[in-house]
């Protein structure tokens, strides 16, 4: 089968609706069915609003997960929970997320809840576009856990939580799901400061066996909570050890980094496919077809067609939903353009 020239896609969350907002500030006033029948709605939301857009790939929007690590850490045996941040008050930050104590061996003998999400979105979402489940890496996953004497830094949790999530990434193969994105945005944030190489081959064992069963990916940014940035945001530090992780693609965020670095895609091309971050989910100023037109030409400059897929620069949980829809369908409509060219 060809490949699909600029491919659009998305790298995994999609806003609440409102509703759910609310409903999640009061779920004791509902009953399980309740609860699941909110879900199942929300989830039936976020495919509409992908699909309207007319994306390639779609997710969930992961509608299940109330906080990018901590919705899993309710699956992890050995957590105790402590949302106590550092800091309450003021512009919102990273410091106002509270971690979590160790108080046990980790291990998840009932997985990490991404297969029902996939069965979920599997019976509701139309035929037609790709469906992706996106997962955390353990590196990412063990950013708010704090280390004890059993588990002596962050290195030493993610050894734990690698076995973790390589079988929650077997177990989404298994289960029928050929496109996985495993999020690793720790790892760009922190390649400036910490040995690359290791983080590769904790990427590299954490995929080892599912390589070559899926389509497999992973998302690269510099943080997005409540639309702020974490890291320090070059990708020059990441090469040229990231190029060999073993992935199909890597998304790369680059609309709100204004492009910069952009001839660096390039080398990511010689060894992978690249997903670039089109449109920037931190800014309220909705990107025209033009410059989605405008955009892609830019990026076509460095990596190929055939090579290149378009997306938001990171998930699209922290915009608003009326952005996200417009942004999304005006992403879409801009790469039809460029395809046309194409087939001139």
């Amino acid at each position: 089968m060809q490949p699909i020239p600029i491919r659009t896609t998305v790298v995994g969350s999609y806003p609440f609706p409102g509703w759910l907002e609310h409903a999640v500030q009061n779920l004791q006033a509902f009953g399980n069915a309740d609860i699941e029948e909110m879900i199942e709605d929300a989830v039936i939301a976020a495919v509409y609003d992908q699909t309207t857009a007319g994306l390639d790939v779609i997710t969930d929007g992961e509608q299940t997960r109330l906080d990018f690590n901590l919705s899993f850490y309710g699956f992890i045996q050995g957590i105790q929970e402590n949302r106590e941040a550092i800091r309450r008050w003021g512009p919102p930050a990273h410091d106002q997320r509270g971690k979590h104590s160790i108080v046990g061996e980790l291990i998840a003998p009932k997985g990490l809840g991404t297969v029902k999400e996939f069965l979920r979105l599997q019976r509701l979402a139309p035929k037609g576009p790709t469906l992706k489940t996106s997962v955390p890496g353990p590196y990412t996953l063990s950013g708010r856990l704090m280390p004890n004497d059993q588990y002596k830094d962050r290195f030493a949790i993610t050894e734990a939580l690698i076995p973790i999530v390589r079988s929650e990434l077997e177990q989404l193969v298994a289960a029928g799901c050929i496109e996985i994105t495993v999020d690793e945005p720790s790892m760009s944030c922190y390649a400036y400061k910490e040995d690359t190489k290791r983080f590769v081959d904790i990427f590299n064992r954490t995929v080892s066996t599912i390589q070559g069963k899926c389509r497999l990916s992973t998302h690269l940014c510099f943080g997005n909570f409540k639309g702020r940035p974490v890291g320090y945001r070059s990708l020059k530090p990441m090469l040229p050890d990231f190029l060999s992780l073993n992935v199909d693609e890597v998304h790369i965020e680059m609309a709100n980094r204004e492009f910069a670095e952009i001839e660096l895609l390039a080398e990511f091309a010689q060894v992978m496919d690249v997903a670039v971050g089109i449109v920037d989910v931190k800014n309220y100023y909705i990107e025209t077809v033009e410059d989605i037109v405008h955009r892609i030409r830019k990026c076509l400059q460095y990596v190929p067609a055939e090579k290149l897929a378009v997306a938001p620069d990171c998930g699209l949980s922290q915009t608003a939903r009326w952005a996200a829809r417009q942004k999304l369908k005006n992403m879409v409509e801009g790469a039809n353009v460029v395809r046309k060219e194409f087939q001139k």
